[in-house]
């Protein structure tokens, strides 16, 4: 017998399916290997109709009862959400699901809400999926997975699930969930709508963080989520316009620039990098900065064409999309301002190289794609509400979908994409590498023990200069110290030797968490790659062996 390339695909998606249902006891709520399922039983025959009288007129959530994953739960609530991705009288909206809406100690795996993503205008199902998935490897971002939904026994369809931005994500990323905290954007509003609350605040500025003096006019451009903190989001408003120089005492700059980095080159511009400065969060952690977290990411990969400069771009003009992009635009404080900085501009476009070498011109981010896509065809085939056809949804990788939105195939951005930034002259200049680095142990005859780190490595390519960053406790920030150039014998040309001696604190048990970048006079490089999650780290009693 012989089979089509789709009836295998659906065959093999079947049986994966099939697993993941039996597994369904034991599944962690954000598993990417499996596919989720959530059953709604809600009271209202109509239920579509209540929804959008709640959503329309912000009242409430519709109570229910939730399976999810087998695992049931009484006295939930329900919500359509989304801004443009919700429309009247749809049943494939996206969700909000309050597990403990009534019951305030009811959670899931400690989660305490579901938000579920119809993936609006991503044909393809994976856009949330892959840029997720390649923003976790270098800043704490939500966890996604696919989920298929019922309501009242009837199927709905398969949804992405991403993890919400709540006190449980705070908790686990910043040890903490009780300080300032913001969206950018009105949650339920549509962004068009959104205004300041008087004639005298700066019109159409969204979440862009320029200064305003009178606070209130914050009030129309964001969602507080926190009790309080207004006086915190002006302050770094005013420390982006007024004192650029003291913007890591307000923020974590290196966060924000992996985040715009990440928008950028997966062409993100629904998002702070785009037409409107949203879909964002800003969590001020318990050493006084500013955090940021990427959010709502359906019309990543050129979905939505808009940079603020003009109409909508052209398939040719995403492919090659200006990794400067508003650097030159004072109305973008966030890149604008640090961007003007030289040593902040070659960070960021470190952070572009990297994510274009280890995503995409390896092509690893289409191998990714069509493993996403595989888990979801035979759910994705069964849903009667899906937006795109199965073949739209099969083609959407490579080609054009839509004649009216025209949906970029992803490999058919991409590909262009990355040879394009790959070839930029902002981008060509080639970084330093580091090597021969050592950290000074005990010698064998010495009686007395170290109190202090001594590092020491080399660098090519004419450096300037050698910065190690350290902390001696995972959930405190990094401190930064300029490593001094040694006199070496025998380097080869353009390599320079540099150390740095850190004091540890008073204890043998100490253990310094560090990395290191060199910068020459084109570029800057961070060592190791993975700093972000995996820094080099060195225990002071190992040295005293």
């Amino acid at each position: 017998m012989k089979y089509t390339a789709l009836t295998l695909l659906l065959l093999f998606s079947g049986i994966f399916a099939s697993f993941a249902q039996n597994a369904n006891n034991v599944r962690p709520l954000y598993d990417k290997k499996t596919i989720g399922e959530v059953r709604l039983t809600l009271p209202a025959a109509k239920w579509v109709d209540a929804l959008d009288s709640m959503r329309i007129y912000g009242a409430g959530l519709l109570d229910g009862t939730a399976m999810v994953d087998g695992v049931k739960y009484e006295n939930i609530g329900v919500r359509f959400r989304g801004d443009k991705s919700y429309q009247t009288g749809l049943k494939r909206n996206p969700f909000t699901i309050r597990l403990n809406y009534k019951n305030a100690d009811q959670a899931h795996q400690g989660y305490t809400s579901i938000k579920l993503s119809s993936a609006l205008r991503d044909p393809s199902m994976v856009r949330e999926m892959l840029y997720y998935e390649i923003a976790g490897k270098y800043m704490p971002v939500p966890q996604a997975c696919y989920t298929k939904l019922y309501i009242n026994e009837e199927y709905i369809g398969v949804f992405v699930n991403v993890e919400s931005i709540d006190k449980q994500y705070l908790n686990t990323h910043y040890n903490g969930a009780s300080n300032a905290f913001f969206k950018a954007g009105i949650d339920g509003k549509p962004i068009e709508e959104t205004s300041p609350s008087s004639s005298d605040c700066k019109q159409n500025i969204f979440g862009s963080l320029e200064y305003e003096e009178n606070m209130e006019c914050l009030k129309g451009n964001y969602d507080m989520i926190s009790k309080d903190g207004w006086s915190d989001l002006q302050e770094l408003s005013r420390v982006l316009a007024q004192d650029p120089a003291n913007v890591e005492k307000v923020l974590d700059v290196d966060r924000a620039l992996w985040m715009l980095a990440l928008n950028n080159v997966m062409v993100n511009l629904h998002s702070y990098s785009g037409n409107y400065s949203v879909n964002y969060y800003l969590y001020k952690d318990n050493h006084g900065r500013f955090q940021v977290v990427p959010w709502d990411l359906n019309l990543s990969f050129g979905s939505y064409k808009n940079t603020g400069k003009g109409s909508d771009l052209e398939l040719k003009d995403l492919m090659v999309l200006d990794p400067l992009l508003h650097s030159d635009n004072p109305f973008k404080p966030l890149i604008h301002v640090l961007l003007k900085d030289a040593y902040y501009k070659k960070v960021y476009l470190s952070h572009i190289r990297q994510i274009v070498e280890e995503n995409f011109s390896n092509g690893l981010y289409e191998k990714r794609a069509q493993e996403f896509q595989g888990m979801i065809v035979v759910p994705y085939n069964d849903d009667r509400y899906k937006l795109y056809s199965l073949d739209d949804f099969q083609k959407s990788l490579q080609m054009t979908v839509g004649k009216r939105s025209k949906i970029p195939g992803i490999v058919e951005l991409m590909s262009r994409r990355a040879k394009f930034l790959k070839t930029h002259p902002e981008l060509t200049p080639l970084p330093s590498t580091v090597s021969a680095l050592q950290v000074q142990g005990r010698g064998k005859f010495e009686n007395a023990k170290l109190s202090a780190f001594r590092i020491t490595a080399n660098a090519d390519r004419f450096p300037r200069r050698m910065l190690v960053y350290y902390r001696f406790n995972e959930k405190s920030p990094y401190q930064v110290m300029s490593m001094k150039e040694e006199d070496a014998a025998g380097l080869a040309n353009g390599v320079k030797a540099f150390s740095a001696l850190i004091e540890a604190p008073n204890s043998d048990d100490a253990v310094l968490h560090y990395y290191l970048m060199a910068e020459n006079a084109g570029a800057a490089v961070f060592f190791p790659a993975n700093y972000s999650f995996k820094p080099n780290m060195v225990k002071l009693s190992e040295l005293n062996k």
